[in-house]
């Protein structure tokens, strides 16, 4: 049976599907919310799967200026100086091995590259639909090209497999060349192996100097299941996939309800 800590002091939450509503928005209500987790003390920790250059025109709207964890855990990125703290890219020379791998369990995938740094750019090979069309994206000519720099992670497609089954898929292809999740509707990612949101999160609490046991972590994709792993209490949205909802520790309203704030209205009342 879950014993809640004393207090918390850490509020992790993903952001596509969890704490942003479906136009990209923060509801008035989650930022009250958020601010009044602060006042208690707690700090807000972004953890999400976007890379920096895919938050920092969110950040306004939060008025957020803390430590952000991005790129499913392979950067830790400092809103507030602007300045990124860590990074961990992806080979990409096993990268493409990996893809080689995949197809020739599955036939032809679509792939694009997040690149490295806090100005990379998402790159997309042809064939290849962003799954979220306000994140910007250029278009490569062909597939080598999105190796012309360091790359953080690489998105993939199947044109008939669903997200589930090219997942698993990816993951009996790649081995150890690369870690496999699933972000999002139509989007599975290979990442630096042995990092994740997991990852990511205990770095960014040590530097945070919060202890995960005092952490409540909100998620809704099974890229979060890391971070849920690691953190004192779980929160599935209820927009979530099944698998995160069985290992919460509670099931929220969705992200279009204000579910992350419901739980932190009651939990810092």
């Amino acid at each position: 049976m879950f014993t809640p800590p004393a207090a918390y002091t850490l509020v992790a939450t993903d952001l596509d599907g969890t704490l942003l509503r479906s136009d990209d928005s923060v509801s008035p209500r989650s930022r009250a919310a958020l601010a009044r987790a602060a006042s208690a003390g707690a700090r807000h920790l972004i953890v999400t799967g976007r890379p920096v250059p895919g938050i920092r025109a969110l950040l306004p709207d939060l008025g957020y200026d803390g430590l952000a964890v991005c790129g499913q855990g392979a950067q830790v990125y400092d809103a507030g100086s602007a300045r990124m703290l860590s990074s961990v890219p992806l080979d990409r020379g096993l990268a493409d091995t990996a893809l080689g791998k995949i197809e020739a369990e599955v036939g032809q995938v679509f792939a694009a590259v997040d690149q490295d740094g806090p100005d990379g750019r998402t790159l997309i090979e042809p064939g290849y639909r962003m799954p979220h069309p306000s994140l910007p994206a250029q278009r490569a000519g062909r597939r080598q090209e999105l190796w012309a720099a360091p790359v953080i992670k690489v998105l993939i497609r199947h044109p008939e497999l669903t997200d589930d089954e090219l997942a698993a898929a990816a993951r009996g292809a790649v081995g150890d060349l690369a870690s496999v999740t699933m972000a999002g509707p139509g989007t599975v990612e290979l990442a630096p192996y042995g990092v994740d949101k997991g990852t990511g999160i205990a770095l960014a609490a040590g530097l945070l100097d919060r202890d995960l046991a005092g952490a409540v972590a909100f998620g809704d994709m099974p890229n979060d299941l890391p971070m849920f792993r690691r953190s004192g209490h779980r929160v599935a949205m209820g927009n979530a996939h099944a698998e995160l909802k069985a290992e919460a520790d509670e099931i929220t309203l969705s992200n279009g309800d204000d579910g992350v704030a419901v739980v932190l209205e009651r939990l810092f009342d």
